[in-house]
């Protein structure tokens, strides 16, 4: 892990709506990504087959038409990658001459009054668990939405989730990551300014 990332046990959660939502995640994603690693990958994880699982490739589409956001993004509305690419895609990125560092982005199921948390956590995700579906674990940091309610029909309750949640809370993931690479830029020319001043 590079200097620019503090080390991060705990899961960090906030609620989409919550007033600075987008200011309060972006702190959690300056703590927890690298933002000076030579080779950051988003992966973001889904398909756009349903509206519930459609989080992370949405996120991914909204974050690739940011060009002011230079890292690379895999999984998008028209590329997703879900079930049945995602072994052979990670092995790609990590057969990598520089090792990757991965943020994975996904859609998840929980309880009812959790739904709308958006969690952010050191570690890997477990891409197809809410479905019961056996993946590989992905990722050095999870970047979690609960879109909807778990523990039953799973397959249906994201097929029946609402696109409107899924959108916005896509839209605040993919705003709180720019603001965050932007609030990261700042402070290293910041530090430098500073460094220079003071030689």
């Amino acid at each position: 892990m590079n200097s620019s990332a503090t080390t991060i046990t705990e899961p960090s959660t906030i609620y989409y709506k919550e007033t600075g939502a987008i200011w309060r995640l972006s702190n959690y994603f300056i703590e927890q990504i690298p933002f000076d690693h030579p080779n950051l990958v988003f992966c973001c994880i889904g398909t756009d087959r349903s509206t519930g699982d459609a989080l992370g490739p949405m996120t991914g589409s909204f974050l690739s038409q940011l060009k002011s956001f230079p890292f690379e993004i895999v999984g998008t509305l028209d590329n997703p990658l879900h079930a049945l690419n995602i072994e052979e895609i990670a092995e790609t990125i990590r057969s990598s001459p520089k090792s990757p560092y991965i943020i994975a982005i996904d859609a998840c199921l929980g309880n009812v009054n959790n739904i709308g948390q958006i969690i952010v956590h050191p570690g890997p995700l477990y891409p197809g668990k809410a479905v019961k579906k056996e993946l590989p674990p992905i990722g050095e940091v999870s970047i979690k939405a609960i879109v909807n309610i778990g523990g039953f029909m799973e397959y249906n309750v994201l097929q029946s989730t609402r696109l409107h949640l899924t959108y916005e809370m896509g839209r605040v993931i993919s705003r709180a990551l720019l603001l965050a690479w932007h609030r990261y830029n700042l402070k290293v020319i910041n530090n430098s300014n500073s460094n220079t001043n003071n030689n």
